[in-house]
């Protein structure tokens, strides 16, 4: 369908007002947009941006068919944990906006600095030049990180830090041990999310997202993740005496000679339901790597920047890992940035004569930006003057608290949570804990109801993941969790006919 034919159906649709106005105005199709801006409303201008949205972008993660039967919800403006679409009404962020919004939107401290680095300079190289943002930055994400890790490595996003993460590894047991051993191969867990890219990809395992891509990927190793309320070993915990590690401790023991890492995200699997691990897991994972000398390498994009109750997840256990990736929270939710992290030893693997060729081969355009660098430098500053991570903390037994009653809930399985990372996951029968089939969609369900009362969600086929900003008050998260409880219920009712 045309642009100008998507226009008027959206019209014909969502606004009479706006039929009017396409339909009878005698003007070329070709101006038509132009026409309708003289007599266009507020609904106006949001039924032309749906238009538009139908006839030229292609969402993420979204079945478009579905997409264009359907008004989009435009968000136009944000102020503190509310987003404001273009109609004036105003959502909780219940996502923080997937995850990456730490100090609400519109923190003043994070304007102001994105607004100073402009009077400067938006962007320059950082091959064979640096600029100060990028300098300063580094300095403090190595006062931050868990100690040992000393050098940082810019680039633009979670995948981008995962592959330089994979390639350091891999580059850096050719140069550093050559007789260790062709160790170019992974370790991951099951259910694991890593990124989209195809290195990323490769050491994932969500098979809805990356079965079709298969064919691209290289090879790697998984065990089951610590998935304690669906444990693959059919044990409990903690009576199980965290058996789930004995399948990677006999894998790194033996195939120890192929491995050049084991990947993991720290304390949480975000992305396959906001499963938790169990105390000590972490550590154990640390030790083993340690043991037969392979590298360990934490994906903390989601988990990083206070959303666990630290800065870092590793930091619970006090694990430092040989590699870690940061990104999300990493600008406050303002810029695309991200870092891989890594210590001293691996750094020195890559330095040498230049005909030695042991230089890391890898960048991106905007390594190291310079307007994300100085955000990210604010978003840092807020912690501290703030004291952000006492706040989650104190607002993380709060969430617990209200998140009691929806235990009780007949449809809601499991609640997991650490620090402001929460996932309900949803099931037909409490008792046998059957999941609902994909096909009924009761996560999107509840999430259209949360959407209705004035709270954005986003789930994960049946679970439900609560990530509000870092910031929030006690009573917007209490109103989160209101609306939340309620949805479920109107959801999950037995009368609620399936799709």
């Amino acid at each position: 369908m045309t642009a100008p034919k998507v226009v008027k159906e959206i019209a014909r649709r969502y606004n009479p007002r706006a039929t009017q106005c396409f339909l009878h105005a005698a003007i070329p199709a070709a101006d038509s947009y132009r026409h309708a801006r003289t007599v266009m409303t507020t609904s106006l201008k949001t039924t032309r941006l749906a238009a538009w949205d139908h006839a030229y972008l292609w969402h993420p993660f979204t079945q478009m068919q579905e997409w264009e039967q359907d008004m989009p919800l435009i968000i136009e403006k944000g102020r503190g944990p509310y987003l404001i679409d273009t109609e004036g009404r105003k959502y909780l962020d219940g996502t923080s906006s997937i995850w990456v919004n730490l100090h609400g939107h519109r923190h003043p401290r994070l304007d102001r600095a994105l607004t100073a680095q402009l009077r400067n300079i938006a962007h320059s190289t950082l091959l064979g030049l640096s600029n100060p943002p990028a300098i300063r930055l580094a300095r403090e994400l190595i006062r931050l990180a868990p100690k040992g890790l000393r050098r940082v490595f810019y680039s633009d996003n979670g995948s981008t830090a995962v592959e330089v993460a994979l390639k350091m590894a891999v580059q850096y047991w050719q140069q550093r041990q050559p007789t260790a051993g062709p160790k170019n191969s992974f370790l991951h867990l099951k259910l694991a999310y890593h990124g989209d890219t195809v290195g990323a990809v490769s050491v994932g395992n969500i098979e809805l997202f990356h079965a079709r891509f298969r064919a691209l990927l290289f090879p790697t190793l998984q065990v089951d993740p610590p998935y304690c309320y669906r444990c693959p070993l059919g044990l409990i915990y903690p009576a199980c005496r965290m058996a789930c590690i004995d399948p990677l401790e006999a894998i790194v023991k033996t195939r120890h000679r192929e491995l050049a890492g084991v990947i993991l995200e720290p304390l949480v699997q975000a992305a396959a339901g906001m499963v938790t691990a169990p105390p000590g897991y972490l550590t154990r994972v640390r030790e083993l790597c340690t043991k037969y000398n392979v590298l360990l390498i934490a994906d903390e994009v989601a988990t990083g920047f206070g959303r666990t109750g630290k800065m870092f997840a590793c930091q619970h256990e006090g694990v430092t890992p040989d590699l870690m990736a940061v990104s999300k929270g990493l600008t406050g939710g303002y810029m695309p940035l991200a870092a891989t992290l890594t210590t001293e030893k691996i750094y020195g693997a890559f330095l040498g004569r230049y005909e030695e060729w042991k230089t890391f081969f890898h960048g991106h355009s905007y390594t190291g930006n310079p307007l994300g660098c100085a955000v990210a430098l604010a978003n840092i500053e807020v912690f501290r003057r703030e004291k952000t991570l006492t706040h989650v903390r104190k607002q993380a037994s709060l969430l617990a608290r209200l998140l009691r009653p929806l235990a009780a809930l007949d449809h809601v399985g499991d609640i997991r949570q650490c620090g402001f990372m929460v996932g309900i996951e949803l099931v037909q029968d409490r008792n046998t804990g059957s999941p609902y089939p994909l096909e009924r969609r009761i996560g999107h369900l509840v999430t259209r109801a949360c959407r209705e009362q004035g709270l954005l969600l986003r789930p994960l086929g049946n679970i439900l993941a609560l990530v509000p900003p870092l910031s929030i008050r006690p009573r917007e998260l209490t109103k989160m969790v209101a609306i939340l409880h309620r949805a479920i219920v109107e959801t999950t009712d037995d009368r609620a006919a399936p799709l």
